[in-house]
């Protein structure tokens, strides 16, 4: 699965560059506070604009603070998977379960030098795990390939059943690096600059999803 980035897309224009990744899987969508990650994005009345804008599932990365507090109200606007940060949750087993009751997949995520071991009990109450392959904060750095060791684990742990989730990364994913997060068994790519950089975003897409097929089979 894709999943674009609108954090690399034209913040004047997002109801047209969420139509020009038609054949999207997800629309990922940062949510930054200013606190968790140095830098500030857009909150929850962006979200409900663009649930009504767009049919591509949106996929929200909340990187703030308090998400206990917070994440709720994007699950309740019909956000399909609302992802928190292990770091910042205070309760990721009870945040979980609400996600779920509001109607949205729970999603985890963990920063590049965050390890998975100590949270693999937790991951059993969640649907996706995001993988950071970049600090967050910012759109534009560079993939760090050292992550995929928890890709790797992820993967074995899903495959032999001790999981179920989708592995998801996030952070410098591109033409170059996508065949090497795929062979460490990511499900789902969030990409920014690689798609809406490119002339042409749905074929950005395409050509990505490709590669990672080719790759998983």
């Amino acid at each position: 699965m894709i999943a674009p980035s609108i954090l690399s897309a034209d913040f004047a224009r997002l109801a047209e560059e969420t139509a020009a990744v038609r054949g999207a899987d997800w629309l990922h969508v940062d949510v930054m506070d200013a606190h968790f990650v140095p830098n500030l994005t857009l909150g929850l009345p962006v979200v409900q604009s663009l649930l009504k804008a767009t049919d591509i599932p949106i996929d929200c990365h909340l990187m703030i603070e308090d998400p206990d507090r917070w994440a709720i109200g994007y699950a309740e606007a019909g956000a399909y998977n609302v992802t928190v940060h292990v770091e910042a949750a205070k309760d990721p087993v009870k945040l979980a379960k609400d996600l779920k009751a509001a109607g949205a997949k729970a999603g985890l995520s963990i920063k590049p030098g965050t390890p998975l071991e100590p949270y693999l009990e937790v991951l059993k109450h969640y649907d996706t795990l995001l993988v950071m392959s970049v600090e967050p904060g910012f759109g534009g750095q560079s993939f760090m390939p050292e992550v995929l060791d928890k890709v790797r684990t992820a993967r074995r742990l899903v495959n032999t059943g001790h999981l179920k989730l989708v592995v998801e990364i996030d952070g410098g994913i591109n033409d170059d690096t996508i065949e090497a997060a795929a062979e460490a068994g990511v499900d789902c790519f969030v990409a920014g600059s690689a798609v809406y950089g490119a002339e042409d975003p749905a074929a950005a897409v395409s050509a990505l999803r490709a590669k990672a097929a080719a790759v998983r089979g």
